[in-house]
């Protein structure tokens, strides 16, 4: 991909610096369209102090077609103001594809997400690791890697069993077993005359589809674990207290882990678990992700020994590790749990905000934080809540749109440009390094927090600037056009749509 203009500017000036640039947007327009610190960080090697040497960097900037006018500020910090014309050829930049096609190398990528046990539809915890995860591939994807996203069913084992007896005692007016599951979803899949456990995947297929995550392969645990007994020769183990052990503390763990019962040969979850290891590399994905709730710590080295002991390079897999959510209603935390049927189900909340108002709360707060979902105010149309308020940037834009000659605008640019436009336009170019960090940070929180701030910006030059009907009236189009790409490219990467009328 080649580098925007904010980047061939700082290539420029690394040039006549002689080190790395990187340019940095003042809080204050005052001190600059961007900044930067080179004369401070290199003035050591110099030996020379860095005001002088900003001084000298600030002579010869000018001369860039780029750099209207460049001054130091402080203690030796360089301060920039670009030219018209470099606004004008950022504007000219931003298409459908801006921001994207950055990555290299290319790689296969495989997200495994939500993946949570079919033994109820999918609840607002586990709806945050499909909207985190699956942001995590779009943000991947738009980057130019070839991703797949994948659901585990975990079809076996005690709670899959205990989900069937519960099913079972519901269908024969029976008190649910010891520990078993309750609530009115039970009753809907008692009713049905099919396998529970079938009845329950098909739903969570459902609701994941309606949450607008495209699952690409679903994979059994029941499948994998008929992998194991094949698998068990290659992996360094011993056997003591009763249970066979993967020897994974020699590969980076902090402990070994059981993988079978002596007694009667059954398999431990970590037999399951590293034959999915094997299965995931074996398709030849270069990356794999998991996404797991806040009680995976522990499988972030288990995961990665598992790798290491069936000879692949660990560092191919990468764990993600989100926290909590809290469902607030008229001031007052829900808390639940599925087995006693109080628990806080997606379709409940989207029943309550819509999709677009959950795929943007759970991803609007940094994975490794709780999130607090507001219903009262998520549900808001108004520009109280976020979602709506970027949302109706956008709608406002394509109102614009629609009203203006319907003749395609040329982007020529006044001689001068307004404090807004400018404004408005370094916003807009900050939009690949937003993408880019976000990408590599697995941290698509990064997109509704910009997402906002480009709102912000476009309102204030609309309330300000006359659009349609002014002498700048080309150049100004253009300009709305280019926001209105750019706020669409962050919504749909977080699985929110970006309507034209509201």
């Amino acid at each position: 991909m080649p580098a925007n203009s904010v980047d061939r500017l700082a290539a420029k000036i690394s040039q006549i610096a002689g080190a790395d640039v990187e340019l940095e947007r003042p809080n204050d327009p005052a001190h600059g369209d961007y900044a930067t610190n080179v004369a401070l960080r290199t003035a050591p090697a110099h030996k020379r102090p860095p005001r002088e040497l900003a001084d000298e960097l600030a002579q010869r900037v000018v001369d860039l077609p780029e750099v209207e006018r460049a001054d130091v500020a402080g203690p030796g910090f360089l301060n920039l103001w670009v030219a018209r014309d470099w606004f004008v050829e950022a504007l000219e930049e931003i298409d459908a594809d801006y921001g994207g096609g950055f990555a290299q190398p290319h790689q296969r990528v495989q997200v495994e997400l939500v993946s949570a046990n079919p033994t109820g539809p999918v609840t607002v915890g586990s709806a945050r690791n499909g909207a985190y995860g699956d942001s995590v591939a779009r943000l991947l994807r738009f980057a130019g890697h070839a991703v797949e996203e994948e659901y585990y069913f975990n079809d076996t084992g005690r709670q899959v069993d205990l989900f069937r007896e519960s099913v079972g005692a519901r269908r024969r007016g029976e008190a649910p077993p010891e520990g078993g599951y309750v609530g009115e979803y039970l009753e809907e899949i008692a009713a049905l005359d099919r396998d529970p456990v079938e009845a329950m995947l098909e739903e969570i297929r459902r609701e994941i589809a309606e949450f607008r995550i495209s699952i690409d392969s679903w994979r059994r645990q029941a499948e994998i674990e008929a992998e194991v007994a094949e698998l068990l020769p290659r992996l360094d183990m011993y056997e003591a207290e009763g249970t066979v052990w993967a020897r994974t503390s020699t590969y980076g763990d902090d402990k070994d882990r059981p993988l079978v019962r002596s007694a009667d040969g059954s398999y431990l979850y970590f037999a399951a678990d590293i034959a999915y290891v094997r299965d995931k590399l074996e398709r030849g994905f270069d990356r794999a992700i998991y996404v797991l709730g806040a009680d995976h710590h522990g499988y972030v080295a288990r995961l990665k020994a598992a790798a290491a002991m069936l000879g692949y390079d660990p560092d191919r897999i990468e764990v993600l590790i989100y926290q909590l959510v809290h469902i607030v209603e008229r001031g007052e935390a829900r808390k639940g749990s599925k087995r006693r049927g109080d628990v806080v189900f997606l379709r409940e909340l989207l029943e309550k905000i819509g999709i677009d108002a959950a795929r943007w709360y759970l991803v609007s707060r940094s994975a490794d934080q709780p999130i607090d979902i507001d219903v009262d105010l998520a549900r808001e149309q108004t520009q109280k809540n976020p979602v709506y308020y970027v949302q109706y940037a956008h709608a406002r834009i394509a109102g614009i749109i629609r009203n203006a000659d319907k003749q395609p605008a040329a982007s020529a640019a006044p001689a001068a440009l307004d404090p807004l436009e400018r404004e408005l336009l370094k916003r807009l170019t900050d939009f690949p390094t937003i993408v880019a960090e976000a990408t590599e940070r697995r941290a698509p929180h990064a997109l509704p927090i910009y997402a906002i701030r480009v709102a912000d910006d476009f309102h204030r030059f609309y309330h300000d600037l006359r659009v349609i009907g002014s002498d700048e009236e080309a150049f100004r189009l253009a300009l709305c056009r280019a926001t209105q790409k750019v706020i669409a490219r962050c919504l749909d990467l977080i699985g929110v749509e970006a309507p034209e009328r509201m």
